[in-house]
């Protein structure tokens, strides 16, 4: 399967998108539009299809497409979002999952699940327990993903938007984490990181690694460990607690 990148352009509402945990601060939503051009074509660079899913410009949120959807092997998953405001995003990135081939599931009500809450690391899927998805959601994924030889680790959550929010993996199989968001001991082998965007991570295959400009330290440590940090800014984004993760899905590609 060619590596693919699901993604949606920033809705012209992005400014009036969801605020959890951090104050709200002004929002330059052509400056948002600049940067998600650049996210896209780092990916393009990085030899990634790119498939764009329909735009949803009356959901200020659905640039943040990983949580509408979440991909295990050929299977797309379409979530059910904590946020009720933001659970018209997802029939759009089925769509797009149609689009790339994959078979589709879903979460149903009651049940709630955000895809940022899903951290995959080879056959190991940790899923964040906190105030997007709750435990009939990591329930009903389980169910789903069990058959496809996959093992759930539930992660209880505390003071953060979604478990990618504190942590990541890198393709050696070793966490990057904010050890004070995440209980650090569910991860078998955890890199803590000082800078909070340093926690967020895409691997693109090989060396390569996705990460903000926010995080300069933590992308010159990856240097000196091996990797290939590819760096992109996504100041509008981290406004409203997004990060590298949350604006793409990827298929066809191992973590």
């Amino acid at each position: 399967m060619t590596p693919t990148a699901i993604v949606r352009r920033p809705s012209p509402r992005l400014a009036e998108g969801i605020v959890t945990h951090i104050e709200r601060t002004p929002l330059d939503v052509d400056l948002a539009l600049r940067q998600h051009t650049s996210y896209v074509e780092a990916l393009r660079g990085a030899g990634f299809a790119i498939i764009e899913a329909e735009p949803a410009d009356d959901c200020p949120d659905s640039v943040f497409i990983e949580d509408a959807l979440v991909v295990v092997g050929k299977v797309a998953i379409a979530t059910r979002p904590g946020a009720p405001a933001r659970r018209a995003e997802v029939s759009g990135a089925a769509q797009a999952a149609r689009e790339a081939g994959l078979k589709l599931a879903s979460i149903d009500a009651p049940a709630t699940l955000d895809g940022g809450d899903v951290l995959q690391v080879g056959n190991t899927i940790y899923v964040g327990r906190g105030g997007r998805t709750d435990r009939y959601g990591i329930r009903a994924f389980r169910e789903i993903v069990e058959p496809l030889g996959r093992t759930v680790v539930p992660v209880p959550l505390n003071a953060v938007l979604h478990l990618k929010s504190a942590v990541t993996a890198l393709p050696d199989g070793t966490f990057l984490a904010l050890p004070d968001l995440v209980p650090a001991g569910l991860f078998p082998a955890v890199r803590p990181v000082t800078e909070e965007a340093g926690c967020h991570v895409v691997p693109l295959g090989g060396d390569r690694i996705l990460i903000a400009a926010s995080a300069p330290q933590t992308a010159e440590h990856l240097k000196d460990l091996g990797f290939t940090p590819v760096v992109v800014d996504i100041s509008e984004f981290e406004k409203l607690e997004g990060c590298v993760t949350c604006l793409c899905v990827l298929v066809g590609i191992v973590s």
